[in-house]
């Protein structure tokens, strides 16, 4: 393939003025067979480093290592810009000319179109290699996490969660195929994603952008995703950076509350928190951001236990390690173990961070500077951080290629690319409950649509939408339908009354009243339930429970004795106890994004088969917040007269309009050694009258363990699509290395003992022997 490249910047003025107008040269793009090996082993790549480092100042490399938001280049004051955003030429030139900085990242307040990222990046780039003394481009870096989400009118997907809940990795590449493509022809060429914390705590405000709680799950999930971002060459320019984040133990806060401490027990970090990033760094995943809060009592910025000797020493970690928003900074403010700011950035640099996102605070490479000067930061230190960063531009072609222009990307928001997006989100909808065949519903029936998820794309994208917090509808892309939208449009060929009452916001109810009216009109309510976007902070709740107005709504209407479909558009597991006994069916919506509205219609009226399946346990009570693969066993001594393990809905469940069964369940051998593989296989049959597609989970359980066991885990699934009657046998390869736990020596062990193999409801045991 041959690709425009921008070499006249002599010409720049008019490229933003006539972005059709790019002055370039064809060079062949043609992507490699094998992956760039992060690692710096490019003979050609290690050269240009060498020489590019030996020119460089302190100065100049310092300010490599600073990344700086996008609002100190602007005019106005950062957070409060003025509209329409312009770039401001003199604080350009303070950040890129004299403090030299390396790196830029974010929007200003909210998405950009196309055209003028474009002609933001340009200049910035322009200014970078022109006037800067050591020519060096500028690295971008955006929150691209579910599609282009700063660019308007670019695909949206499925959030994370609902990426999980298809339990088809091959979906995630699609999305990273997608979003790389789009944040490429945005311009930018570094996307902080995917998330790969594990996702235990369902108050957690950043749930939803995860890969559920499954670690088997998340990890391939995550694999999928990088290698839909980076592909085989990074330089490619449809492939952008990708960035592991939050390392580590982020998710985990005790509180459950949003960037408060942790506390990790090294088994518990080595077993469930660590390998979804060991498997992303050993398939080079270029980057990494560090957990912006406390482990252990440690702010993970300054513990170079974690930075150093597990990231890089153990887990072989070579590329580059970028703080969290402000976290340096933070060290002084919020965690008090710094006395002043040149104090924090010495123990972050020297602890093993190698780019400051500041990101509003020119100090820093001054600062940094006069630490290595005084010696209290080694130039060695400095030395290997801004080779990571010189790296990563040359292997993203920056210097070469700064940016693309935009007729390099026809498919920017495309119909093909929607349709993806689509797949998606019909893929991530779980069907939790369906009494009586009450779904898919009659094309002559009349409905009622309501609840406050009902008429808006907001709950159905979440955060990271076209705002930070994803809250203001005017950076919506148009044209994108709601759940009232997609079923008025899938009831008008049959001309079906469909009636909408809103009934209550999120908090509030409003007409209630009104909303009962209209359903003892109707035939059957479809009730949309669920969450305002949020992440982070801002997201932090106190109370599980859905909030009161809207199940007062659902009891209001369950009592003219309609029938009731509930929709629920959550980014985490909201406590639905007292009214889910008043729904018939119930589908689960885990933030599909802008092609929601249209799955979630044709999966009520039947056009699609949903066979999504949930990501993580969906919990009964709030105080009762176990994992699916939780210690001890399923149930407590009846004397206790209570449930250990009674979910609402747990990990892996999902119905289908037709119905699977499990037969003839086999293993290879009732005795295994530990150098051996457990191959597995079982007959599925679509015994319903629809073609549908079913998850195969393949759990084991270890009966007895020095430590103690969880009562099962998932070690293997795979997707498969089965026709009306049609049975087809699945097959599975399990390294017995791949049942193995962290023992009381904080190894990865196997043990001899007996052990069960769990499919579809049917059990086979087995024996692990010693060699």
């Amino acid at each position: 393939m041959k690709v425009k490249t921008l070499t006249n910047w002599s010409g720049f003025v008019l490229l933003l003025l006539f972005l059709t107008l790019w002055s370039c040269q064809n060079s062949d793009t043609s992507t490699s067979t094998t992956k760039a090996n992060p690692a710096n082993s490019n003979p050609a790549i290690q050269q240009k480093v060498k020489e590019l480092m030996g020119k460089m100042s302190l100065e100049d490399k310092v300010g490599e290592m600073t990344q700086m938001t996008i609002d100190v280049l602007s005019v106005g004051e950062p957070y409060e810009l003025p509209e329409p955003h312009a770039l401001d030429e003199e604080k350009m030139r303070r950040v890129l000319v004299d403090l030299k900085v390396g790196s830029i990242l974010n929007v200003g307040g909210h998405a950009y179109t196309q055209e003028y990222w474009h002609e933001i990046i340009g200049r910035i780039q322009k200014m970078a290699m022109e006037e800067k003394p050591s020519g060096i481009p500028v690295l971008y870096g955006i929150d691209a996490i579910h599609g282009t989400n700063y660019t308007m009118g670019a695909t949206l997907f499925p959030q994370q969660s609902g990426l999980a809940a298809t339990w088809n990795p091959e979906m995630a590449t699609k999305m990273a195929e997608v979003s790389a493509y789009e944040t490429r022809a945005s311009a930018i060429p570094w996307t902080f994603s995917p998330v790969l914390d594990i996702g235990r705590d369902p108050r957690w405000s950043r749930l939803w952008e995860g890969f559920g709680e499954d670690v088997l799950l998340a990890k391939r999930m995550g694999l999928a995703a990088i290698q839909g971002y980076e592909g085989d060459d990074v330089s490619d320019p449809f492939k952008v950076a990708s960035c592991m984040k939050h390392f580590l133990g982020y998710s985990m806060p005790w509180s459950g509350k949003d960037r408060t401490p942790a506390y990790v027990p090294e088994r518990l970090l080595r077993e469930y928190v660590m390998p979804t990033f060991q498997a992303a760094i050993d398939a080079g995943a270029r980057t990494v951001m560090i957990n912006s809060g406390e482990m252990n009592g440690i702010p993970t910025h300054t513990d170079s236990y974690i930075l150093k000797d597990l990231l890089r020493d153990e887990m072989g970690f070579k590329g580059l390690a970028v703080s969290d928003w402000e976290d340096i900074i933070l060290l002084v403010k919020r965690h008090r173990i710094a006395k002043d700011h040149k104090s924090a950035i010495k123990m972050a640099i020297n602890a093993g961070v190698d780019m400051s996102m500041v990101p509003i605070d020119t100090d820093f490479p001054i600062l940094l500077k006069e630490l290595v000067e005084e010696g209290e930061v080694p130039m060695s230190r400095i030395n290997d951080a801004v080779e990571r960063i010189l790296t990563l531009k040359i292997e993203l072609g920056l210097f070469e290629n700064p940016i693309y222009p935009m007729s390099d990307y026809p498919k920017f928001g495309s119909k093909e690319h929607s349709d993806i997006a689509l797949d998606a989100a019909l893929e991530s909808i779980v069907l939790l409950k369906n009494e009586q065949q009450l779904l898919p519903l009659s094309d002559q029936a009349k409905v009622l649509v309501t609840g406050p998820a009902a008429n808006s794309l907001n709950p159905l994208n979440g955060g990271w939408t076209g705002t930070w917090q994803g809250v203001d509808a005017k950076y919506n892309t148009p044209n994108k339908m709601t759940i009232l939208d997609a079923v008025r449009d899938r009831l008008k060929v049959s001309r079906t009354v469909v009636e909408f009452v809103e009934g209550t916001n999120f908090t509030e109810t409003i007409n209630i009243p009104k909303a009962v009216a209209a359903a003892r009109r109707c035939d059957v309510a479809i009730i949309c339930l669920g969450e305002l976007p949020y992440t982070e902070k801002p997201g932090d709740i106190d109370d599980l429970d859905l909030p009161p107005a809207q199940q007062e709504l659902v009891q209001a209407i369950a009592a003219t004795g309609k029938p009731i479909v509930l929709v629920l558009a959550e980014g985490r597991p909201r406590v639905i106890r007292e009214i889910e006994p008043k729904a018939g069916a119930i589908l689960m919506g885990l933030l599909p994004g802008n092609e929601g509205g249209r799955a979630i219609a044709q999966i009520l009226f039947g056009d699609y088969n949903p066979n999504g399946k949930m990501p993580y346990t969906y919990p009964r009570f709030a105080n009762t917040l176990l994992t699916y693969d939780h210690k001890g066993t399923e149930r407590i001594s009846q004397e206790f007269g209570t449930d250990a393990f009674r979910p609402q809905w747990p990990f892996g469940y999902g119905l289908s309009y037709t119905t699977f069964e499990y037969s003839d369940l086999q293993l290879s051998a009732d005795r295994l050694q530990a150098d051996g593989t457990l191959e597995v296989s079982v007959k599925v049959t679509n015994t319903g009258d629809r073609d549908g597609k079913e998850v195969v989970q393949v759990y084991v359980a270890d009966k007895v363990a020095t430590v103690t066991p969880p009562v099962k885990r998932l070690r293997e699934f795979d997707k498969m699509e089965l026709k009306a009657g049609e049975s087809k046998t699945v097959s599975f390869d399990i390294p017995i290395q791949q049942l193995a736990f962290v023992g009381r020596d904080m190894r990865w062990t196997t043990e001899p003992g007996d052990y069960e193999v769990e499919i579809g409801g049917l059990k086979a045991p087995f024996e692990l022997v010693e060699n």
